[in-house]
Order: C-alpha cells, then structure tokens, then sequence
C-alpha cells in the first residue's frame, strides 16, 4: 500500500492535502513537527510532503536524518522559491520541489511522478488503488480480499504491477510472459488474458488499452 506522511504545520492546507490524497486513494499520515515526524516514520512510508518551515526546525534536518537511513522519496512544500533553498533541498536528495501557493492537481501528478520512478521490481508487495499483488506469497488481493489467477494472469498483472505508470507495448509485454518452460505466448493469448485478468478484477478501470500500441497499469483518475 501507498503511503504518504505530510509533514505540515498549517492545519488548512494539511487537511486539504490529506482530503485530496484520500479522494485519490493514498492513506496520509500527517503530523506537525520534525519531533512527530521521526516518530511517525518507517520505512514503510512510501512516501514524504515535507514543509520546510516548521516549529521545532528545518525540514532540511528532517531530510537529511531520513536521508541517513533510507531512500524514502521526499518532496517539499515550502513558500521559499529561491535558487539557492531548491537546489540545496535537492542536493540533500529530495526528489522535488513544490513552492507554495500550488494547485493540488499539481501537487497530485507530481507525486505520481515521483512514485513512478521508484523501482518497483524488488518490492515484494505492489500496490494500484484496490488491487494488491504480494509476490512474496504469489497471491493477488481485490480490496484485500484474495483472488485466484493461473500463471498467466498472475504473471500478466505482475508485469503491470512492477511497471505501474508506464505504457508497456504489446511486443514487450509478450516477451516478458515467456513462461518457466520456454512456452511462447501469442498475441491473441495476451488479448484472452487481459480480458479473463480484469474479469476478475471486477472491470477494473486501472488497466488501460492505449489503442495500436499495448496497456498501462494506473492509478483511477
């Protein structure tokens, strides 16, 4: 599961970041300090909306001690829209930059963007909206709830899953779902397969046709 810890002092904008965030299914864990925030955060949490200004200190220093202990992906908010503030946020190894005041759709395809860059091949439980994939146990789960596939269409929503964001051509799709044995899957089998896949992901709407071209696994609009 996605998700995010808002580290935001001013209570109007937390409650509509969290509001926005939760309408797009993303669970928010908010707090108003660096104190609560070291306290709060695992390295569970996919990902951080940082203000920079906050009572107890900088969130340069919150960054830097998330920075000394994992790759956890971290975007600020802040009204400081100088050169200097940016550059220094991001060469602490912040992934992005967002100056205050900002449109939250702005906000919300920039922490799309951010997530689609965290490699998603060596986590071991995927997440998009209500569907989760928990490669560990090879199991599928539709609202937490979990559903039987055969191999193809687990190794079908596999591939998706680790790609989630990405356009995937039909051509490459395919080559990913040779199986164990060497046995080649056609076109036509890819097509029956997407088609049984969401089936049983109730019509979900997170596999998307892009016409002439192949599929994209992502999250609801």
């Amino acid at each position: 599961m996605t998700t995010i810890l808002l580290v935001e002092d001013d209570e109007t904008i937390s409650f509509g970041i969290t509001a926005a965030l939760k309408r797009k299914g993303y669970p928010c864990i908010t707090c108003a300090s660096i104190g609560e925030a070291k306290k709060l955060y695992t390295q569970a949490i996919s990902l951080i909306l940082l203000d920079l200004n906050l009572p107890d200190g900088s969130g340069y220093e919150f960054c830097r001690w998330v920075r000394e202990q994992a790759a956890t992906p971290i975007i600020f908010l802040t009204v400081r829209d100088d050169a200097k503030d940016i550059t220094k946020g991001l060469d602490m190894g912040a992934d992005d930059y967002i100056t205050k005041p900002f449109h939250i759709s702005v906000l919300e395809s920039r922490i799309a963007a951010v997530l689609r860059r965290v490699p998603q091949e060596n986590r071991t439980l995927l997440t998009c909206g209500n569907i989760a994939l928990d490669k560990e146990k090879m199991q599928a789960f539709l609202n937490n709830e979990p559903i039987n596939l055969t191999s193809a269409e687990y190794r079908l929503l596999t591939v998706l899953m680790e790609n989630k964001g990405r356009t995937l051509p039909r051509g490459l799709i395919l080559d990913k779902l040779w199986d164990a044995e060497g046995n080649f899957v056609n076109d036509n089998t890819l097509t029956v397969t997407v088609k049984r896949l969401r089936k049983k992901l109730a019509d979900t709407e997170h596999i998307t046709t892009i016409r002439g071209i192949g599929y994209r696994m992502e999250e609801s609009l």
